[in-house]
């Protein structure tokens, strides 16, 4: 890690007064909405006015569920005022904190960057949500590398507890430390990792859905029994299947061919799984996949 000034000042252990998020799908709307109800201002950008609409529903809903559920004790309508959205990078000028959460393809990862750099003030942190793409290979191309790191958020994120603070080798100590910081005022747990293959979740957490898929496909047991298997005799509170569900399994795919190409074998994806995404097999976000959804 290098040295650098540090990230803009602000109440110590809050998140950042102004956050910007690139990319309003599933986990971009989830990590404005944890942010909201953090008390960050945020500012979500997307690629058209249909998507941007589509984003401020989404997030309205989750706010709305959150004061439903009493996890916040704000008014609804003051929730709502704290949340924007757009359709140019510009809108992330005066932010201290942008987090990119656009699909997992490097080129438009690396294309997103470079517009939020060029719109950010030089003390603004820059962080990408990837869950298995190199934060160096990321970071190709940035004026700015020592104020860039990976913050690899869980679906769904007002829930989870985790966040990985993915370290690249130009971060510098100060950003990663507000970070963390970051996290814990999330009310989640930072882990920080190097920039590695998979990090240490999605690389521990694909092996385990992949070996499950092999075992589903060679008839071993059903969905239900392999996830009931480490459910009740590994205490995980979902089973791989129902994981990669929620996930996505294109998401589990795309990081699946990531870590075969860097790791080797182990992590080749099971024809199943591939014919699955093929055949539109999402998960529950279209509705179907290992299970049955009816949330979609």
């Amino acid at each position: 890690m290098t040295d650098a000034a540090p990230p803009r000042p602000g109440t110590a252990g809050a998140v950042p007064a102004h956050v910007g998020v690139l990319g309003g799908g599933r986990m971009g709307s989830g990590i404005a909405h944890a942010f909201a109800l953090a008390g960050s201002r945020v500012v979500v950008v997307e690629a058209d006015a249909v998507a941007a609409d589509a984003a401020a529903s989404r997030i309205a809903q989750a706010l709305a569920r959150s004061v439903e559920r009493g996890t916040t004790d704000r008014p609804l309508d003051e929730l709502l005022d704290a949340v924007s959205t757009a359709t140019d990078a510009s809108a992330f000028a005066g932010v201290g904190l942008v987090v990119e959460a656009v699909p997992e393809e490097p080129g438009l990862k690396r294309a997103g960057l470079a517009r939020v750099e060029g719109a950010i003030a030089d003390d603004a942190v820059l962080a990408s949500n990837t869950s298995s793409l190199s934060i160096d290979g990321l970071a190709q191309g940035l004026r700015r590398p020592e104020r860039f790191l990976g913050m690899h958020f869980f679906n769904p994120v007002p829930a989870s507890l985790l966040v990985e603070v993915v370290v690249g080798s130009a971060a510098s100590a100060p950003v990663v430390d507000a970070a963390r910081g970051w996290v814990r005022a999330l009310g989640k747990t930072p882990v920080v990792v190097r920039d590695a293959p998979g990090f240490a979740s999605s690389r521990l957490g694909v092996a385990l859905a992949l070996e499950a898929i092999r075992m589903l496909e060679e008839g071993v047991a059903s969905a239900e029994d392999i996830d009931a298997a480490m459910e009740l005799g590994y205490r995980h509170p979902t089973g791989p299947l129902r994981t990669t569900d929620l996930v996505g399994l294109d998401v589990r795919l795309a990081i699946a061919d990531e870590l075969h190409e860097r790791l080797g074998e182990r992590f080749a994806p099971p024809a199943l799984l591939r014919r699955m995404v093929a055949e539109g097999r999402l998960g529950r976000k279209t509705g179907r996949g290992f299970y049955e959804w009816s949330d979609a």
